[in-house]
């Protein structure tokens, strides 16, 4: 699924946070200068503006877009557009002190020096942050994963062109040229990886985000790669002066390193329902990791008393688009569970070894008393395991609600088609855990479920996934 102007977008919040982060800090220097010390907290008056100037900025931010281009403004232009969101954020919470009736239990002092403050900080910041940004595309970093696909004679001027006009920030992983063997050469200080024959292998098996498509091909010849990775759920870029597409796909006019190119992918999110579906997983995850800790002191000894060890397991899995991280659980199983894997994969209910899943499985802490009996088998039933991934959550590594990350050796078995389950975060919980997962033993099942959930995807659709989690949790049934 592709985030419409995600690729800034995600920049953007980086940005925001920065914001807030300056907008506290100015609050309560302003506090500290005119008051001499003491704790704005104490006084409900302070408290409650300390949240409403964060409610302002995220109002502003949302609704009066003054992060747009922040990255290509210069000093002057970010100068005038630090001052009209100073201005837009210290009136409306001018006009929250006015409504509530409490702009006379409120210092005018520190309603000035905040803003003038907030103004001096968040431009420095924002100066600052933007260098970062323009090293980190200098030296090739960033947070999404581009692979150009293009042709010996057009290469050259397309590496240049998107190289210097990399304002989206993209970490361009390799070029695949379509007529030529040049595999294991570079091109401007970007390796080759892979040519006509195996380029959509290799955006299987590696972290490629979008890919990059200018061909001097036929439409016919085009459609035909297009279609390789739009089956994978990657989001191709398409140049415009090469042709048309006609994909099914969702479809939308963007620029990309100066040229114009038809974006397509299975899906398309506003950077709105982004930053929605961002500010769920953050609140989600600090709630989550609360409770993580809580439940480490009551799960945590019953675990390590059954079978000394970690209480915490962590294993490398595949999240969006290739992307390995490392994913955090409850330990549920004995210390030996991946080598006795091996031994029990003919009892695997999934066939083709592209999940595990079976019946009373012996390694699970405990089990040994019986079916689902063990603090194993309780904290497996009652998803207690699942929460310490609220950490990768906060981390925005996971969503709240995805798809399942696969491990690395279920990965490695992956038909092209399969990957496009990987086209967003993975989630906690997701469309095919509440759809009856202890039932569902074909993988295709999955990954028709998958690709569903991310074409119609939606944060109602996300509401109602935790909706039937909750229920399912509480009706004992485990859906994480």
């Amino acid at each position: 699924m592709y985030e419409k102007k995600a690729t800034g977008w995600l920049k953007h919040a980086d940005f925001i946070i920065i914001d807030i982060m300056c907008l506290e800090l100015s609050f309560l220097l302003a506090f500290y200068i005119r008051q001499g010390g003491g704790n704005p907290f104490t006084s409900i008056y302070y408290r409650s503006m300390f949240f409403i100037l964060d409610f302002a900025q995220i109002f502003v931010t949302l609704f009066f877009d003054t992060f747009q281009g922040v990255i290509k403004r210069g000093y002057y232009l970010e100068f005038t557009a630090v001052l009209r969101h100073v201005i837009l954020i210290t009136g409306l919470s001018a006009l929250f002190l006015v409504v509530t009736q409490s702009s006379e239990e409120y210092s005018r002092t520190i309603f000035i020096l905040t803003a003038v403050i907030y103004a001096v900080t968040t431009y420095a910041a924002r100066s600052w942050w933007k260098h970062v940004l323009a090293r980190r595309r200098t030296e090739g970093i960033g947070n999404q994963s581009l692979l150009i696909v293009s042709s010996k004679s057009y290469l050259n001027k397309v590496v240049e062109q998107l190289t210097s006009n990399n304002y989206a920030g993209y970490h361009i992983a390799g070029i695949a040229v379509v007529d030529a063997q040049w595999k294991g050469s570079t091109i401007q200080g970007i390796p080759v990886v892979a040519d006509a024959s195996d380029m959509a292998e290799y955006s299987c098996r590696e972290w490629i985000d979008e890919v990059f498509l200018c061909l001097p091909l036929e439409d016919e010849e085009t459609e035909k790669i297009q279609e390789q990775f739009l089956t994978m759920g990657i989001t191709v870029h398409l140049a415009v002066a090469g042709g048309h597409t006609k994909s099914n796909n969702k479809q939308s006019v963007e620029q990309i390193g100066g040229y114009t190119v038809i974006s397509s992918s299975l899906n398309m999110t506003t950077k709105k329902q982004l930053l929605l579906k961002r500010m769920i997983d953050i609140c989600a995850g600090l709630a989550g990791c609360l409770m993580t800790v809580l439940l480490t002191a009551i799960v945590g000894p019953m675990i390590y008393l059954k079978s000394p060890g970690p209480i915490f397991f962590a294993q490398e899995r595949i999240g969006k688009n290739g992307k390995r991280f490392k994913m955090y659980k409850f330990r549920s199983m004995y210390m030996d569970a991946e080598e006795r894997k091996k031994e029990l994969m003919k009892q695997n209910r999934v066939q083709d070894g592209l999940m595990f899943k079976m019946e009373n499985d012996p390694r699970i802490i405990g089990s040994e008393k019986g079916p689902g009996k063990g603090i194993g088998n309780f904290i497996r039933k009652t998803s207690i395991d699942e929460f310490p991934q609220f950490w990768n959550v906060l981390k925005g590594e996971m969503s709240l609600v995805g798809t399942r990350p696969p491990t690395i050796d279920e990965w490695v078995k992956y038909d092209l088609h399969h990957r496009a389950r990987l086209a967003v975060k993975p989630g906690i919980t997701g469309m095919w855990q509440v759809s009856g997962r202890s039932d569902i033993t074909d993988f295709e099942e999955v990954v028709r479920l998958d690709t569903g959930y991310i074409e119609n995807w939606s944060i109602g659709l996300d509401i109602r996934i935790l909706l039937q989690t909750v229920k399912a949790v509480f009706k004992g049934e485990g859906s994480m």
